[in-house]
């Protein structure tokens, strides 16, 4: 076999493999319509109608004991959002976007004289130093990265996430 012959085939076996990589899946199964997230149990569902489709362990804000009321709280809100944005090119892996903060959150914050701040997302693990112990987030929700190649597939944006206490 000619060495052109043998880096032809390198070079498609490892162009197969990178492509089994992806962090980008199909997903044809039936529509998650919501999300919820029960904090003090530490767990995410996605749902379609009543029918559970998915159930994860998550990890939330520094600050989860709390309800988010100010930027830089580290607590991970609660109340009525939606998935709102993508992220492909996120920091922790992939990124959904959530609604935060809403009329609500930001009267509050304000009528403490601060900024109810923002960018909460649902994500995977951070791209640099790996995975992180139990909530270490600034009030984001994590999952891990196969968990968040999965639900980034699942997930349109406009689907409703509840968040609760």
């Amino acid at each position: 076999m000619g060495s052109l012959t043998r880096r032809g085939l390198l070079l498609g076996s490892l162009l197969a493999v990178s492509g089994c990589s992806s962090k980008f899946i199909t997903y044809n199964g039936p529509e998650v319509t919501r999300l919820i997230v029960l904090k003090e149990k530490r767990v995410m569902y996605a749902l379609h109608g009543t029918k559970v489709l998915e159930r994860y362990d998550v990890e939330l804000g520094f600050g989860s004991r709390i309800d988010k009321q100010v930027e830089g709280d580290g607590g991970t809100p609660v109340g009525r959002y939606l998935i709102d944005r993508r992220n492909p090119n996120s920091s922790f892996y992939l990124s959904l976007g959530i609604s935060y903060p809403n009329a609500r959150d930001i009267a509050r914050a304000e009528a403490l004289g601060q900024s109810p701040g923002g960018d909460i997302f649902i994500h995977g693990q951070p791209n640099i130093g790996g995975k992180r112990g139990p909530d270490w987030t600034a009030g984001c929700i994590a999952l891990t990265n196969k968990e968040m190649r999965l639900l980034y597939a699942m997930v349109k944006n406009g689907t409703v996430i509840d968040i609760y206490p």
